[in-house]
């Protein structure tokens, strides 16, 4: 249901047509969710359905008519009710990208090195874009500055890794 409440989150604060939804979500949340645009028009005309929002269309000049989406008092409720239940609950992280540490040691250290450098280089380009990302309003800052710590202590964590294979590189010459 995250999802769900970053899009009814979005919408009590402003009433919004699919593009300018989509536009927050690439802009400011990119750091912090994965939904795609085909996603949340899905998820939008769920909401619609369920009466959680309210879907008009409108035409402005020449341009194609572009639907506007609202919240609803079943929506607000919804939104209230997803809202506490999210903050409530605590979600154990899972690092996929770990499960190949779990079998570095079958590689030669000298092997793993390069690629844990890689690895590095693609976290700390991470990191610095999302350091660039404008400063929000309110608590909206919250999920960018969780999202940095997680990255700098990812690189910090990495760091370690980094430095027990080259020990490892040390002691196998």
């Amino acid at each position: 249901m995250e999802r769900e409440l970053l899009l009814l989150g979005f919408l009590r604060r402003e009433q919004a047509h699919g593009y300018r939804l989509n536009e927050f979500i690439e802009r400011e949340m990119a750091t912090c969710t994965d939904i795609k645009k085909p996603t949340a028009y899905f998820l939008l005309a769920k909401m619609a359905k369920q009466g959680w929002i309210t879907m008009r269309a409108t035409r402005e000049g020449n341009r194609p008519l572009r639907r506007v989406y609202r919240l609803t008092a079943k929506g607000e409720a919804q939104y209230q009710q997803l809202l506490r239940e999210n903050l409530a609950s605590f979600i154990e992280a899972k690092f996929p990208g770990d499960v190949g540490l779990a079998y570095a040691d079958d590689l030669e250290a000298q092997d793993v090195l390069p690629l844990l450098s890689n690895r590095r280089a693609a976290l700390a380009a991470r990191l610095e874009a999302t350091r660039q990302v404008p400063p929000h309003a309110g608590s909206l800052q919250l999920l960018v500055d969780h999202q940095v710590l997680h990255l700098e202590t990812e690189l910090a964590w990495l760091d370690q890794v980094i430095a027990r294979f080259k020990r490892k590189a040390k002691q196998s010459q």
